[in-house]
């Protein structure tokens, strides 16, 4: 099913991230993880590509099972890293005999700060989109950063950027993970302001390990909220309380955001239906 069609339906969607394993791990080792996912019925699940197309076996692999086999619908990535237009019409075929039909496009994170941007052919995502488009019918998602994208000297211009996204022909915008929902808000009546009506989807980042949490701000510009900071402070050096905490912390936030009319919500799962199940029963009643 297409996500557009999907996000006309009215009520609130819920839909779950996850990961391939790498290149040198057989996949067999996330199956189970994936097929527990994908047992609390998500609106759809998103499965990522490795930087540089590394792990594209791989993604299409677990993308294929979720869509066939699991009978979900799946969202599946596409990076403007190590992609050239023949490279990326051969996995859109790929996708359309796999009856795979939306796409998350994305530039994907620089392999390091010398990385010649300018030998890319696809430079930017909103390239990657118009060239999606153009090649065949999918339904196509891109990346928002409700801080601001890091590399963008001010939010402004971040906004503008991301007009681009959407003239390309994008049918929905996905966010970074976000700590502080009065962020998401603010962005969401900038984009407003600028004309921009696409559905946003909520990206909720549920926090269970102090040592992933400077990457995960370093990649997405978020900044911490004192509560936020304080729950780390608390129990950072305690990994099953510091697990229980971040559970119930993005369950807040996600009943703040149906609370306050955001009906797309998106949870990155790390793999992990120990952490994505209880925040999904935690808001069973509210889903309905």
């Amino acid at each position: 099913m297409r996500i557009q069609s999907i996000f006309k339906e009215d009520s609130v969607t819920v839909s779950l991230e996850i990961f391939p394993p790498k290149p040198e791990i057989p996949i067999e080792n996330v199956t189970p993880a994936i097929r527990t996912l994908a047992k609390t019925n998500p609106s759809y699940i998103s499965v990522t590509y490795g930087a540089g197309g590394g792990n594209t076996a791989n993604a299409l692999e677990v993308a294929s099972m979720v869509q066939n086999e699991l009978d979900t619908t799946v969202l599946a990535h596409l990076t403007c890293i190590g992609a050239t237009k023949p490279r990326i019409h051969t996995i859109l075929d790929t996708f359309k005999e796999k009856n795979i039909q939306n796409v998350l496009a994305l530039r994907g994170d620089l392999p390091n700060a010398d990385f010649d941007k300018d030998s890319m052919e696809f430079r930017y995502a909103y390239e990657l989109i118009r060239e999606i488009k153009a090649y065949g019918d999918f339904c196509v998602g891109g990346a928002c950063y409700p801080e601001g994208h890091v590399e963008a000297p001010n939010k402004e211009k971040d906004i503008d950027n991301l007009r681009y996204k959407v003239e390309a022909g994008v049918d929905f915008l996905v966010s970074q993970l976000f700590f502080d929902n009065n962020m998401f808000y603010s962005f969401l009546y900038r984009l407003a302001a600028k004309g921009i009506d696409v559905p946003v989807v909520a990206g909720i980042m549920p926090v269970t390990s102090a040592n992933s949490i400077k990457r995960m701000c370093a990649l997405s510009g978020a900044t911490l909220t004192p509560k936020f900071l304080a729950m780390m402070d608390k129990f950072g050096d305690k990994p099953k309380a510091l697990s229980q905490a971040g559970i119930a912390y993005a369950t807040e936030q996600i009943i703040d955001l149906i609370s306050n009319g955001v009906r797309r919500i998106h949870i990155y799962t790390m793999n992990k239906p120990e952490i994505a199940c209880p925040i999904l029963e935690n808001i069973s009643h509210i889903l309905g």
